[in-house]
């Protein structure tokens, strides 16, 4: 135990003494293959500094990914740019919530599932590891069907057999792996970088109004009493403040070996708030480019019911009068598809590492994962073809948006207690400001589950 009141963050390979405030020790490092592996301390202050850049990247991968678009789509043919604000309010609670999985990597030197494990009895890790579960099932039909639509609209291959192929990026993802976790994270970044240079092309080719693109920031009680836009509304904040990012975030800062000591952690929290910050900004941007696209494109011609993915490609080109256009989405689209795909894999590796303390050979924790999804994927495919890809995606980011309260809660509860963080406890403001996110979310989704049992909504 460190001055801090934080464990040790000895050997990754031997376990920690139990700490004040746990009920058991902590064990391995999150992530024991990488963890502490990307050296920080002995440098001068800039190289530190871009030493901590990458993970909060990975982490806005899950703010653009092909669930997201569909929302966005949805969203933004349907009611314009009226829920922009929404993706604002999302990426402010975001950007609060992976600061505080920063602070509690670095103060307790465990992960979100870790700490739920350590914290709760067994039965209740058991709960929380299923729900988790069901969260990362869910990112990963969005990203099964995402890459399978983007290789269509590319190549021409048929959605059935791109749900197949997209079983083969387990073997990217274990190359990555093998070579260093910077490789992919610059793997993540490279291709963030292609999908912003295509958006950036289109929301020029659209031109869209851009008064009332300032004006969709602001809030509108609609949302609320319009069971629908509840619904995308939902929707769009499952696909942003995405449940398995928190896991994600707590346990990729640890690959950072930033030191023990509390200045060495003060100045960690420091450079992995404004990376994850920085990062999230940048994915809102995009994230409000795809909406903005869609409401320019579609909401302004009439075409208000445009939320399959395939629809919205075909008619891009007529509607803007260009060739590239349509390419360029199906570009960003499959970038999206490979991004997500490697960060939800990670994600399910620190799930069921850090809840169940069972570790597997990577490649089948990724073919376990990806067969569950691609089951339901290649069902709708098969059955409605691509007209039903779009709210199949649609319901998964609503699950996404159920599933939140049950890492939020916690999350904000460990960070908010002295015994377990010590002197890098959440400050009284940040900790109201966290508690006001999780009231919030849970009685959006309370709302979302009234409208659905009193058939306001026809999901």
């Amino acid at each position: 135990m460190d001055g801090t009141g934080a464990p040790s963050l000895a050997a990754n390979s031997t376990p920690t003494p139990r700490a004040e405030g746990w009920i058991e020790p902590r064990g391995e490092g999150s992530l024991s293959d990488v963890y502490r592996s990307i050296p920080v301390r002995n440098a001068g202050f800039w190289r530190r500094l871009l030493a901590f850049i990458g993970p909060g990247y990975l982490v806005a991968v899950g703010y653009m990914d092909p669930g997201n678009w569909a929302t966005a789509l949805a969203g933004g043919s349907k009611f314009g740019y009226a829920l922009l604000t929404i993706a604002l309010l999302s990426n402010i609670m975001a950007i609060v919530l992976q600061s505080l999985c920063a602070r509690l990597a670095i103060a307790s030197g465990r992960d979100l599932a870790q700490a739920c494990r350590d914290a709760y009895p067994r039965p209740v890790g058991v709960m929380l590891w299923a729900l988790a579960e069901i969260a990362i099932i869910a990112t990963d039909i969005a990203e099964v069907i995402g890459t399978a639509i983007g290789l269509n609209l590319l190549f021409g291959i048929p959605l059935e057999i791109g749900v197949l192929i997209t079983a083969l990026d387990t073997f990217l993802i274990l190359w990555l792996q093998r070579v260093g976790f910077r490789w992919i994270e610059a793997f993540i970044i490279v291709l963030l970088g292609v999908i912003t240079v295509c958006f950036g092309i289109q929301i020029a080719l659209a031109d869209p109004d851009w008064g009332a693109v300032i004006r969709g920031f602001a809030p509108t009680t609609e949302i609320v009493t319009n069971p629908e836009m509840l619904y995308l509304a939902l929707g769009i904040l499952g696909a942003t403040v995405m449940p398995h990012n928190l896991y994600l975030h707590s346990g990729i800062v640890q690959t950072r070996d930033f030191g023990d000591t509390l200045p060495e952690k003060r100045e960690a929290l420091r450079f992995a708030t404004i990376d994850s910050t920085v990062a999230l900004m940048f994915a809102l941007t995009v994230n409000a480019s795809i909406l903005i696209l869609a409401a320019a494109t579609f909401h302004a011609t009439g075409r208000h019911d445009v939320a399959e993915l395939g629809d919205a490609h075909s008619l891009l080109s007529p509607i803007l009068g260009s060739t590239v256009a349509p390419a360029l989405f199906g570009v960003a689209l499959l970038c999206c598809g490979l991004n997500s795909t490697v960060t939800a894999t990670l994600a399910g590796q620190i799930v069921m590492e850090g809840f169940l303390n069972l570790r597997v050979a990577p490649w089948i924790r990724r073919v376990f994962t990806r067969a569950i999804a691609i089951i339901p994927a290649a069902g709708v495919t098969v059955w409605y073809g691509e007209h039903g890809t779009g709210q199949l995606l649609i319901l998964t980011q609503v699950v996404l948006s159920l599933q939140l309260s049950f890492a939020v809660f916690p999350l904000v509860m460990f960070t908010r207690d002295r015994a377990k963080m010590g002197a890098l406890v959440a400050p009284l403001w940040l900790g109201a400001t966290a508690w006001a996110i999780a009231v919030l979310i849970a009685l959006l989704n309370l709302k979302l589950i009234y409208d659905f049992v009193t058939g306001a909504h026809p999901f």
